[in-house]
């Protein structure tokens, strides 16, 4: 684990999106028929977005505990990403990309880079006494 913990955060954060994203799609793929695109992505995007808060928060961005605050800004950033602007993402792919799980990952991929800033600046920033885990 300590080896792991040596990566750069990008990386560590690519490590839990890789499990994240499985999570994510397997249960997609799941409920979608049953549920609909909507709803599907709701129950899956959350499960991730649990997923993501505690690994993201302890092992990616080293935050020593996760607080209330760190919940907050998690579940405001995430969930605008995955429950507004991935639903349409989706919905807008479908114009041009088929079947819908192919819709699902490259949503997921315009999440990916949304999500990284928002952990990093807004969510688990770094204090100015803090050294740069990448330099």
């Amino acid at each position: 684990m300590r080896l792991l913990r040596r990566l750069p955060p990008q990386l560590r954060f690519a490590g839990v999106g890789v499990v994240n994203t499985a999570l994510d799609v397997g249960i997609f793929w799941l409920l979608h028929g049953p549920l609909g695109i909507t709803l599907a992505n709701l129950v899956s995007t959350s499960a991730g977005m649990t997923f993501s808060f505690v690994v993201n928060g302890l092992f990616t961005f080293d935050a020593a505990r996760l607080t209330l605050r760190h919940a907050l800004l998690f579940v405001a950033t995430t969930g605008a990403t995955m429950w507004v602007i991935q639903p349409l993402v989706i919905h807008a792919l479908l114009w041009v990309v088929d079947p819908v799980i192919v819709a699902k990952v490259l949503a997921i991929g315009c999440s990916l880079v949304v999500n990284f800033a928002a952990y990093r600046f807004v969510v688990w920033p770094r204090r100015a006494a803090e050294p740069d885990a990448g330099a």
